[in-house]
């Protein structure tokens, strides 16, 4: 939000000619809280008043809001009113799976909240290749369909991994525009295999109104194309944008500088890779299944976790890929290769293995219903008898007392909880309570320069806080002392010119402490059935099982979790609980012990029933 604020006023005048600006939504509402502990909604006011003339829009995920998973339809509700009321225009409704159900739903959910909805396609697959399979022109003629019926007011065609190839676009934009003459056309797409600019041209040949893009310095690779490209390729034409390319040229100057503060966490991709035609991955979800898969201690298998993605992908069915669907693939993905497996194996194995929490619930039918059904046998062997969803997952779900929420929040926090907040709970409940922990210790790290707020500062380095208008602090880092006894560290600075020493916890500890406090955990027995390792590295959420108890076959044992990624370790056979390895918090490598079941063992009733009044 620092760094947009700066750029807003020449933002506000470069691009007064543009249809929106998409700025919200998405992914961005739960990494403002997660990484970067800013509250989302505050981006969105500061954002507003600074910008107030051009629309803003937003992805909705349908029935999954701003999510990974579906709610209650009251929450869905009240989160589209906030979002117009806060300074919202254009809602691009979308469902991860095309499930014409959950569309339909974000599509009111918008409407009566009084946003513009942008009803939307996602596309995958090739219209252009007859052998592509089920999503073929037809499919998305259809889908428009259904979408105009339940009276939208732009329809947008969806390309998050930048699939559409010109030849492609001409077609499916042409198809749309003859049959909708008066709709207006919305095309988006990632520009990961290089063809983006030429195939937006080919959307605006074939009818589109509005194309999407990128400042030049953030464009190109999994980004969108290049804005100054296209507006220089429609330079003195009748499509003539109205945007000055000298103009353009101060916001590339500007977010080049601000780009490689970030440069830290990119994908790593360093030219166009047509590659993306056979793995299908989402450009916005490259760099961050690249740092999970690192974070999973797969960075050096990166290569073999893309070609897992196009496997699992296949397992699955053949879906339409964007949040929430694709992190069920990416997740899937990394288990596969965490794990050894194969599109092939990984269904044979499916029995006898713990999948990650999105693809269980993914099986369940928790985000909806996937074209043409779900896979089997895969499904089922998945499932081990869990439960399914038919219909809009939505539908089932209870509505959710917000009020009951506003005040175990006030309880909690203090009187200074808005409704805004209760939203963001409602949405993202664990994530809102770190993020609500941070901000009572830390107050509003927003304010922070980028810089700063990334990485440590250097000694002598001076930075500059705007606390509010016409009030900075300058603060200068000068030195870190020794190691007190009390495990703090004193940090010298100064403020405003005026020396300060404070008292900061050392979490790092001494070399000879951090030795004496790592463990040599035992691997699990690949060849015994009651020997669970971790299946990929990570934090222990929940140890649901004790020590001498006895389990059922498919009875959840262990909750780990890595970046977004949860998954619960299940028992493969029945049998008694010899040894639990781990403990709630601790870290974990692929493969090493967490419980040890003796399969053959049970537990005599009688006996524990006397050790429970004893």
């Amino acid at each position: 939000t620092h760094d947009l604020l700066i750029s807003a006023p020449a933002t506000a005048h470069a691009l007064q000619n543009c249809f929106s600006l998409e700025m919200w939504g998405g992914a961005t509402f739960d990494v403002s809280m997660r990484f970067l502990h800013e509250c989302p909604w505050k981006r969105l006011q500061e954002l507003r008043q600074a910008v107030p003339h051009i629309p803003f829009q937003m992805l909705l995920r349908g029935a999954n809001a701003v999510g990974y998973t579906s709610y209650a339809d009251n929450i869905v509700e009240k989160f589209c009113h906030h979002a117009v009321r806060e300074g919202m225009d254009v809602f691009r409704v979308f469902d991860s799976l095309n499930y014409v159900d959950n569309l339909l739903f974000g599509v009111e959910a918008v409407r009566n909240a009084g946003g513009v909805v942008e009803g939307t396609i996602c596309y995958t697959g090739d219209v252009s290749n007859p052998q592509k399979g089920k999503y073929d022109l037809e499919y998305y003629v259809n889908l428009a369909d259904k979408l105009v019926d339940a009276g939208i007011h732009t329809l947008a065609i969806k390309d998050m991994a930048g699939l559409l190839k010109p030849r492609a676009t001409s077609m499916l934009v042409g198809a749309l525009r003859q049959k909708y003459p008066d709709l207006v056309i919305h095309v988006h797409t990632h520009d990961t295999a290089g063809a983006a600019v030429a195939s937006m041209i080919a959307a605006a040949d074939a009818g589109a109104d509005v194309v999407d893009v990128a400042i030049d310095s953030m464009s190109g690779l999994t980004s969108q194309p290049s804005m100054g490209a296209i507006a220089a390729a429609f330079a003195g034409s009748e499509r003539e944008t109205g945007i000055a390319l000298d103009d353009i040229a101060e916001l590339t100057s500007y977010w080049e500088q601000v780009r490689s503060v970030y440069s830290p966490f990119e994908c790593g991709l360093k030219s166009g890779s047509a590659d993306v035609y056979v793995h299908e991955m989402p450009g916005g979800q490259y760099s961050n299944l690249k740092f999970q898969s690192t974070s999973l201690g797969l960075g050096k298998s990166w290569k073999e976790v893309v070609h897992a993605y196009a496997a699992a992908n296949k397992a699955l069915g053949d879906i339409v890929k964007v949040t929430p669907s694709s992190k069920v693939v990416g997740d899937l993905a990394n288990f596969m290769v965490a794990n050894g497996l194969n599109e092939k194996t990984v269904v044979e194995k499916a029995e006898e293995l713990s999948f990650p929490q999105s693809v269980v619930e993914f099986m369940q039918g928790y985000i909806g219903q996937p074209v043409g059904g779900f896979p089997e046998p895969f499904r089922s062997r998945v499932l081990k008898g869990k439960s399914i969803v038919n219909g809009r997952p939505g539908g089932s779900i209870p509505a959710s007392d917000l009020d009951s929420l506003e005040e175990q929040l006030k309880a909690k926090y203090g009187p200074s909880i808005t409704d805004l907040d209760v939203m963001s709970a409602a949405l993202y409940p664990k994530v809102f309570d770190d993020f609500q922990k941070m901000r009572n210790q830390f107050s509003d790290l927003t304010v922070l320069p980028t810089k700063a707020f990334l990485s440590p500062m250097a000694v002598d380095e001076e930075i500059v806080v705007s606390l509010e208008k016409g009030q900075d602090v300058f603060i200068k880092f000068k030195a870190v002392g020794e190691l007190l006894p009390n495990g703090q560290r004193e940090v010298f600075f100064e403020l405003n010119g005026v020396p300060r020493v404070i008292e900061v916890r050392d979490r790092t500890g001494t070399r000879k402490d951090s030795v004496a406090q790592m463990q040599v955990r035992e691997l699990a027995d690949p060849d015994k059935l009651g020997s669970i390792g971790a299946p990929m590295s990570g934090t222990v959420l929940q140890v649901l099982a004790k020590a001498g108890s006895f389990v059922d076959a498919g009875e959840p044992l262990v909750v780990l979790s890595a970046m977004k990624m949860e998954t619960t370790v299940s028992a493969p056979c029945s049998g008694t609980l010899q040894h639990v390895t781990v403990t709630k918090g601790d870290s974990i490598s692929a493969g090493e012990l967490l419980v040890l079941i003796d399969e053959g063992a049970s537990v005599d009733v009688e006996d524990v029933k006397e050790t429970a009044r004893a």
